[in-house]
């Protein structure tokens, strides 16, 4: 007998702030978006193959990564700036990183410490003693088991048994080391394992698969669109092949872009892609296109067949990381509020040529339409125009000097809550 009048009070709220009816992230995924930058490590018999694709011809006695060092991968994804990392524990080969109850072409039978090595438990000590995060990448698809994309098998027994091996590696990987933050299903999920996620890793955030919380931005090139909403609606597709394309203000389901992409050419070492190891600048362009579009970067690093992730690439990590913090660590100034007019004001004219804009997420993404306009020479002058704010949005112009800077929204549901505005100098000559 109370429903009309709940219904009532509810429609009364929403018209009183439309922001009321907007979706909103989970604790967990405001979470995960403040980590904004991520380590994948890519390593399995590939790495012996110069190949993406597991042949299966790789002998299990010629994988003997003997300088295999954790700690230097953790170490590297610091100096990256990275928050967490996500181990592929189990590439779609089927080759499993952990002494693992479930198959025999696993790390217990390869000569690396005589077969008693288990690079997820190293990993995730290294992680705890580090303060990072650890996710891990468990592949549906098991070619050792003949078994396809998702998870799918050929036969109808074939689908029970193979659900019953990959639920048992899940309770393995999920329950034996520590808490996981993120949890990868490359590929999808054909099937439910959602009761196993409850029930040891109830705080992580599920990449594709019909638990899934974040998506995959679509590509591999670490660039998300813009705008990149965060929302879906939800019964478009089936959960879990959502991308970044498929962002909608109008959404019921908040589901933010995770862009993975690759410090090399390839996934995995190749002895042929020496030469491919990305610019700084190219790094950069990347970020700002992901991050800077208010999705998650998650960019890869190949351990070379010793184990050790290669010092080029260890240095090209670190100058990358040194360069986003010399660019973003320090405003020239930063406000935030409620509203839909900002003025920010340096101590005297400076040069800017990015302005760095967060709304809070958690109440919503409401803004729809904005504008910035620099004070130039005693004259207001468009600086940048946009939509999408999100978690973060980062605008670049031509440098130019300015008194002030006035940031407009133009367009909004419910009133503007943005979390910071930020004026940015990001040249290296000063």
């Amino acid at each position: 007998m109370f429903a009309p009048l709940l219904l009532a009070s509810l429609f009364a709220a929403q018209e009183a702030d439309p922001a009321a009816a907007l979706a909103r992230p989970s604790p967990e995924q405001a979470a995960w978006q403040d980590l904004e930058l991520g380590m994948f490590v890519h390593l399995a018999p590939q790495t012996w193959q110069d190949s993406e694709s597991d042949t299966l011809a790789t002998p299990l006695a010629d994988i003997d990564p003997e300088r295999l060092d954790t700690a230097q991968w953790v170490r590297t994804a610091q100096a990256l700036g990275a928050r967490y990392i996500v181990f592929v524990a189990k590439h779609e080969g089927g080759f499993c990183w952990w002494q693992t109850t479930t198959t025999d072409f696993s790390v217990a039978h390869t000569p690396w410490r005589a077969g008693k090595g288990d690079v997820l438990q190293d990993l995730s000590a290294s992680c705890r003693q580090q303060g990072m995060k650890l996710g891990v990448y468990l592949s549906p698809a098991d070619r050792k088991h003949g078994i396809g994309v998702g998870g799918k098998a050929a036969t109808k027994q074939q689908q029970q048994e193979y659900e019953q091996l990959f639920r048992r590696q899940l309770t393995e990987v999920l329950s034996n080391y520590g808490e996981m933050s993120e949890v990868w299903f490359d590929g999808s999920l054909v099937f439910d394992v959602g009761d196993l996620l409850q029930a040891h890793a109830p705080r992580a955030v599920v990449f594709q698969g019909p638990q899934a919380s974040i998506r995959w931005v679509g590509n591999e090139d670490g660039v998300a669109p813009d705008p990149a909403w965060n929302t879906v609606v939800a019964g478009n597709k089936r959960w879990g092949d959502y991308t970044g394309d498929d962002g909608d203000p109008t959404g019921d389901r908040w589901l933010p872009n995770e862009c993975d992409a690759r410090m090399r050419a390839t996934w995995f070492w190749n002895s042929h892609g020496q030469d491919s190891l990305k610019t700084t600048d190219r790094l950069l362009a990347m970020y700002e296109r992901s991050v800077g579009h208010g999705a998650v970067l998650l960019l890869n690093n190949t351990p070379d067949r010793s184990g050790a992730i290669p010092a080029a690439d260890v240095a090209r990590s670190a100058e990358f990381g040194a360069e986003v913090a010399r660019r973003f660590g320090t405003a020239i100034t930063d406000t935030r509020g409620k509203g839909t007019r900002f003025e920010l004001q340096p101590p005297a004219p400076r040069m800017i040529d990015v302005v760095m804009a967060m709304e809070d997420i958690q109440q919503g993404e409401r803004v729809r339409r904005y504008a910035i306009e620099g004070l130039v020479a005693g004259q207001w002058q468009p600086l940048a125009v946009g939509t999408a704010i999100g978690h973060k949005k980062i605008d670049r112009f031509a440098p130019v000097e300015v008194a002030a800077v006035r940031f407009t929204v133009l367009e909004a549901v419910g009133e503007p809550v943005l979390r910071r505005i930020a004026l940015f100098d990001t040249r290296k000559q000063h």
